[in-house]
């Protein structure tokens, strides 16, 4: 019992499951430590309300420790971002979740998923490369830092199908 209720507290397996909008704030927060232009509360709201956005938790006991969010058009779906708590980093969860969550895509008629990544991410682009995107494209100057320097971006695609 004490092993149960240590887990459903503070930890054990991570979970994968639908986020919902009163996850909104720790989404955000999320974002904002894992980013420079963190998005906001509203924004994930926005997000959570939309019939073309899926987002997932990732959950540890009570805790929110990471997330996923794509947007669908069609049978094609933009990962738009996927984050994990700094303190949870190195533990592979990141590609549990990235699986999961494009399962999921797939479950919905997605046959095909893009995502921007910035070109010297080394760790994301593994991520990515790990669970089977390939670079397809790359965008010069994409994106902007705090100090005004523009980093390039990959476009990277899987098929599902």
């Amino acid at each position: 019992m004490t092993a149960w209720l240590a887990r459903w507290w503070g930890g054990g397996t991570a979970v994968v499951e639908p986020a919902g909008l009163r996850d909104a704030a720790r989404l955000a927060q999320l974002h904002g430590a894992s980013f420079h232009r963190g998005w906001g509360e509203a924004e994930f709201e926005a997000m959570l309300g939309e019939r073309n956005t899926l987002v997932h938790r990732l959950r540890s006991g009570r805790h929110i420790i990471g997330f996923a969010v794509s947007r669908l058009a069609a049978d094609e779906a933009e990962l738009l971002s996927i984050a994990i708590d700094a303190a949870q980093r190195g533990r592979g969860l990141s590609r549990n979740l990235l699986l999961t969550h494009m399962g999921h895509l797939a479950g919905r008629g997605v046959r095909r998923v893009f995502l921007e990544v910035e070109e010297n991410n080394q760790p994301a682009r593994r991520l990515y490369e790990s669970a089977g995107f390939a670079v397809v494209g790359r965008r010069e100057r994409y994106y902007q830092q705090p100090g005004g320097e523009q980093l390039n971006a990959l476009l990277m695609r899987r098929d599902l199908s």
